[in-house]
């Protein structure tokens, strides 16, 4: 077994971590399961996001579901199918080829997961072995009971009945683990199916028409590209945050947990909730590109939740409307450099900009001819609670300590501008003036002499954020704070062509943070939108290279080290990846 950093061998319920690059996710709108290189399940929540894990060795838990060739002197590699959520893993040895196909079925079921695999021998004989070790609550419940019948394996861990169809010569190891060696002849191959639920699995599964329905779903739920720069790419964002998006109407930000945006910082957060902002950024991604199914879901979420709560609306929910958890940790070692907690505080904070993105969500539905009645309703409300709360302090978009920040104001007044185009008169002159107000507020309290946007009313710094604002037209074409806010910017937060969000203090850039990826499309939407289609693209192009092979953003980016940091995939990263795209194709 590969050794861990430690230089002790890798035990079967805990492999060793990988750079988060190397990771692949699985997701079906309903849970995601994260892949490493030696085709180890590291992650997977059941039966829903946030959900305690059934396998958990990413954070330091215990369990995995390990399928991977069986000769040590190998190199890996892998892909994902091109519009879908479907990865090939691909491992060389020295007279092999093997192959992985594996996927999370979809259609999802709500309280079951069915995890397929799928053996090939691409080249040679295919020698892989197997490894089943489940786990319930952070792998502090192990698995017992371990049965075959017939083709099929059964145990059970904590709440979770686990069945393996397609390796009845697997056996009992110490833990109560399941081990298996298995030979696929050149060109065969072999379909091993993992089903968690919480009872028993009556019919065996039919792998070959699971493999045609997940193949269905796939094609239907992302759309055609053609004519986006970067149309693969563009294409794979749209099969993650369709992926992320659960049938409930919530779209998680991120399929993890705790994984450290900064070592031994303190800064690790659960993710595994719906952030209304975030899903407001899919939504208007999908309307940027016309296609609508992601905008529908997310007006639908984001309407409910207004017309439930009105201003107090809260920054974040569970995918299916629920309060978040009480943030708390966890006893367990955490991924290299973090700890681990579940939970997160967001949700009793106040953050006005929500208000403006859902405002520009429900304009851009309008825009489509999608708003229905009930949506205009929740835009009547959202109009409302920005017209009591705008004035507060808020959290902002960096879920900080409560200050006038100017990123809040302008993104309520792009919202409320953007409705007041597509609103009846009345109701367009009514946003058109609070805009107005807003507006003009904030220029006096938040801009300063030289016309530059400060971060807020006491903080002459630069703020990456004020870019996406700027970009999605709160200010009249022209307005010139445009164009030095955006320099101001670009000269005090960028390096090496990415973008950080913020100074703190008078640290240098790379040492408090990494670069924010959502900022650096943000500067490429604001290029795009001050005339500099070069400078755009080149901003485009950089930000989209900041990725492992499978092709997965996390929040940040190390620029020495060239590494991902923080939890993945982050949903907020592919949205603006693929409204950048969308812009710079018109």
């Amino acid at each position: 077994m590969p050794p861990t950093p430690s230089g002790e061998p890798s035990t079967p319920d805990r492999p060793r971590p990988w750079a988060l690059r190397d990771y692949a996710v699985l997701a079906d709108g309903e849970r995601g399961a994260v892949v490493g290189p030696h085709g180890e399940i590291v992650w997977l929540c059941a039966p829903r996001w946030d959900s305690d894990p059934v396998f958990s060795s990413l954070v330091g838990g215990a369990g995995t579901f390990t399928v991977g060739p069986e000769d040590p002197w190998h190199v890996w590699g892998g892909s994902y199918e091109d519009g879908s959520l479907i990865h090939v893993g691909r491992w060389v040895t020295g007279d092999t080829v093997i192959e992985c196909r594996e996927a999370l079925a979809a259609p999802a079921a709500a309280d079951r997961v069915v995890l397929l695999r799928r053996i090939r021998a691409v080249r040679g004989t295919a020698r892989v072995r197997v490894l089943l070790e489940g786990r319930d609550g952070f792998g502090s419940v192990p698995m017992t009971g371990a049965r075959r019948h017939g083709d099929t394996w059964t145990a059970r861990a904590g709440r979770h009945l686990l069945r393996l169809d397609g390796v009845p010569g697997a056996r009992p190891g110490p833990g109560g683990a399941l081990h298996a060696r298995l030979t696929v002849p050149a060109g065969d191959s072999l379909d091993l199916v993992l089903t968690v639920s919480p009872a028993a699995v009556p019919a065996p599964p039919d792998a070959a028409r699971l493999w045609e329905s997940t193949e269905r779903h796939w094609a239907a739920a992302v759309p055609d590209c053609a004519g986006l720069p970067a149309e693969r790419d563009a294409r794979h964002a749209y099969a993650v945050l369709h992926g992320l998006t659960s049938a409930a109407g919530g779209m998680v930000a991120a399929a993890t947990t705790s994984l450290p945006e900064r070592a031994n910082t303190g800064r690790n957060y659960d993710y595994r909730f719906t952030w209304i902002r975030d899903q407001a950024y899919a939504g208007l991604a999908a309307a940027a590109h016309g296609t609508f199914p992601l905008l529908d879901t997310a007006v639908r979420f984001a309407a409910e939740r207004v017309l439930a709560d009105g201003s107090r609306l809260r920054p974040a929910y569970t995918v299916d409307g629920g309060r978040l958890t009480a943030e708390r940790s966890l006893s367990l070692p955490g991924y290299p450099g973090g700890f681990d907690r579940t939970g997160n505080r967001a949700a009793d904070q106040f953050q006005l900009d929500t208000f403006g993105e859902v405002l520009q969500l429900f304009a851009a539905a309008a825009r489509h001819d999608r708003l229905d009645s009930t949506a205009l309703r929740a835009a009547e409300a959202t109009v409302e609670a920005v017209a009591h709360t705008w004035l507060r302090p808020d959290a902002g978009l960096w879920e900080l300590e409560n200050r006038w920040w100017t990123h809040s104001r302008l993104a309520v007044v792009t919202g409320l501008r953007a409705l007041a185009r597509h609103a009846p008169p009345t109701a367009a002159r009514r946003c058109a003036g609070l805009a107005d107000t807003v507006l003009a507020a904030t220029r006096r309290r938040c801009l300063t002499p030289a016309g530059i946007w400060r971060r807020s009313e006491h903080d002459d710094g630069a703020e990456a954020g004020l870019l996406l604002p700027l970009a999605r037209g709160c200010l009249p074409a022209g307005d010139p704070t445009l164009t030095r806010t955006r320099r101001y910017i670009e000269r005090r937060l960028a390096d090496d062509g990415y973008l950080y969000r913020f100074r703190h203090r008078d640290t240098p850039l790379g040492e408090a943070e990494g670069a924010f990826l959502l900022c650096g499309f943000m500067m490429a939407l604001a290029a795009a939108r001050d005339g500099e289609p070069v400078t755009a693209f080149r901003w485009f192009e950089r930000t989209r290279a900041a990725c492992g092979s499978p092709g997965l953003f996390t929040e940040e980016w190390d620029v020495r080290q060239r590494q991902a940091r923080g939890n993945l995939p982050q949903a907020f990263v592919h949205a603006l990846l693929l409204e950048s795209a969308a812009t710079l194709a018109r």
